[in-house]
């Protein structure tokens, strides 16, 4: 095996070997995009860990920051592309921690809306260029014009998954 294989070679190789004439392409992105997340999303010691934040936590707070007002439950969890559920559970940590603030609609009680505390707003300002910082760290390897191509190559098949399957 050579140096620069990655995991997703060997299993392809593996399949060629057990199912020859199966076409296991799909394997080398799709296999690939997700050995990237779970590794991104396993990764300890980084700036998030260290302002206590999980990675959906920092998007929502990340989102309120981005937007600059209020949004509602609703608009957060497309927003940060998680469920209705999931949102719920971790504003309801972000708000314990006194992170994000919800407010009743004036109109309709049954809305609600939600921003940024000036704490959470602090974390959020200061979790942000550290972990920009640690994110650029981890894409050193990669050439500017290499990052430009792999931003371009993604943004397209994301515009391709979300005409096929839709917005989560």
């Amino acid at each position: 095996m050579k140096d620069t294989e990655d995991v997703v070679a060997r299993v392809l190789r593996q399949w060629e070997q057990a199912l020859p004439g199966v076409d296991t392409s799909p394997i080398a992105v799709i296999g690939r995009l997700t050995r990237c997340h779970l590794l991104l999303q396993q990764a300890e010691h980084t700036p998030l860990a260290r302002h206590g934040l999980s990675r959906p936590e920092f998007e929502i707070l990340a989102a309120l920051r981005r937007v600059g007002g209020e949004l509602t439950p609703g608009h957060l969890a497309r927003e940060t592309f998680a469920s209705g559920a999931a949102v719920t559970k971790r504003l309801r940590a972000l708000e314990d921690r006194g992170l994000v603030s919800r407010r009743t609609d004036d109109h309709d009680r049954r809305v609600t809306h939600l921003s940024l505390t000036p704490e959470g707003r602090a974390l959020i300002d200061e979790a942000l260029p550290a972990q920009l910082a640690h994110e650029s760290a981890l894409l050193s390897g990669l050439d500017e014009t290499a990052r430009t191509e792999l931003a371009d190559r993604l943004a397209e098949l994301l515009v391709l998954l979300e005409g096929r399957l839709g917005g989560l």
